[in-house]
């Protein structure tokens, strides 16, 4: 079969590899009809990585169930079915406390398993034709419809960045009437927004410097914010003390709290340094929410925080970043991280876009054979005009 394969910083290429084969009775051999490219991806394309030369890339697919091990009783041959990006037993200790994004049995080397990306276990990803899921039961969520209709390319944003944008709106404690800001307009930033949104927030800015990226933020009715003009803490104050209605309701002191109340992180430690376009500064993001938040506020960091082995120094190479400390603690603020337990969110999320409360599919720009992946992910690394590319398998 045809798969995209790692072949070190800035080269992907389309392999022939052998085709995955029933290794376990609670296997499911998938056949794979959309895969996203994740920003997660580019960390390794770039470098940030660990060292994953030959692995099979690829953490968002979903397709058709093929085969079916003997101990497999929920799905059958010929299910359409969508696979979280977490590897899970669904058994151990911290599955049963929901918390399957730190399963404690896939991987041996730490409490972390994901398809296809290096240091989190043996399994090969779904940028391919074919996937092995292990634990089928548990991992694949059924889907209605027919490969290729109306609902693909959104029930396809299940498999990671719809679950994983909600989560974070979720860590930022997102409620009615609250407001928010969420810095970067990836993927995971614009369906965080979006799921801002969905939660009942009364204003929500997004930070980014594209303005194609920002401009989908507009579109769904967010205040974009680009950071190439200015200080975006700032712009946002500005914003606010410019709203009349706002300010006219304000009793003394009260402008003390003109920041927002929820904050999220979905960049992560490939920030850029706002001071130098050409350079990174990992807790970029961090500091500046640090500034923007409202005492008493929450956030939530999404965004991939890990060693660097491309960090400038040996702190950001093992991963150690500066941080506010003095003001998150005198702002009281409640800080949530960590990678998504997919589960916990699957059924819910699919069934608002089947009944029409919720498309995700706004932010795909890019369908593309299995043969363009290599210059996909050359144009998606730039982040900007390729917002969100979906490799198609016909």
């Amino acid at each position: 079969m045809k798969a995209v394969v790692y072949k070190g910083p800035k080269n992907v290429d389309v392999e022939e590899v052998k085709k995955p084969e029933i290794e376990k009775p609670t296997d499911v051999i998938i056949k794979v009809t959309s895969s996203g490219i994740c920003g997660s991806d580019l960390h390794l394309y770039d470098g940030h990585g660990p060292d994953g030369l030959g692995t099979i890339l690829g953490h968002e697919p979903m397709g058709v169930v093929e085969e079916v091990g003997d101990a497999v009783e929920l799905v059958k041959p010929g299910d359409r079915v969508v696979i979280p990006f977490n590897v899970a037993c669904g058994s151990c200790l911290n599955c049963v406390k929901g918390l399957t994004n730190m399963c404690l049995t896939m991987n041996p080397d730490a409490a972390i398993a994901n398809y296809g990306y290096p240091g989190a276990g043996p399994y090969d990803g779904g940028q391919a034709e074919y996937l092995r899921v292990p634990y089928g039961d548990w991992a694949c969520l059924k889907l209605p419809g027919e490969p290729g209709d109306e609902f693909e390319d959104d029930f396809v944003m299940l498999a990671d960045i719809f679950p994983t944008a909600y989560y974070a709106a979720e860590l930022a404690k997102v409620k009615t009437g609250k407001t928010v800001a969420v810095f970067g307009a990836g993927p995971v930033g614009l369906l965080a927004a979006y799921s801002s949104m969905l939660m009942g927030a009364s204003e929500v800015y997004v930070v980014d410097k594209s303005d194609k990226r920002l401009k989908l933020a507009e579109s769904i009715g967010a205040v974009p914010i680009n950071f190439t003009d200015g200080d975006p803490v700032e712009m946002i104050m500005q914003i606010r003390q410019n709203d009349k209605n706002l300010m006219s309701s304000l009793r003394p002191g009260e402008e003390k709290v003109l920041g927002v109340d929820c904050a999220i992180d979905a960049v992560g430690y490939q920030a850029l340094d706002r001071n130098n376009s050409e350079e990174f500064k990992p807790n970029q993001v961090l500091m500046d929410i640090a500034r923007i938040i409202a005492p008493g506020g929450s956030i939530g960091v999404i965004g991939v925080y890990s060693p660097d082995p491309a960090g400038k120094d040996e702190n950001e190479k093992q991963g150690y970043l500066t941080l506010p400390w003095a003001e998150f603690w005198f702002k009281g603020v409640s800080i949530g991280t960590g990678p998504t337990p997919v589960k916990q969110m699957h059924v819910f999320l699919r069934n608002l876009i089947f009944n029409g409360k919720a498309k995700p599919s706004f932010i795909v720009s890019d369908r593309i054979g299995i043969d363009e992946a290599p210059e996909a992910y050359k144009q998606f690394d730039k982040r900007d005009d390729v917002v969100k590319p979906i490799i198609k398998f016909h």
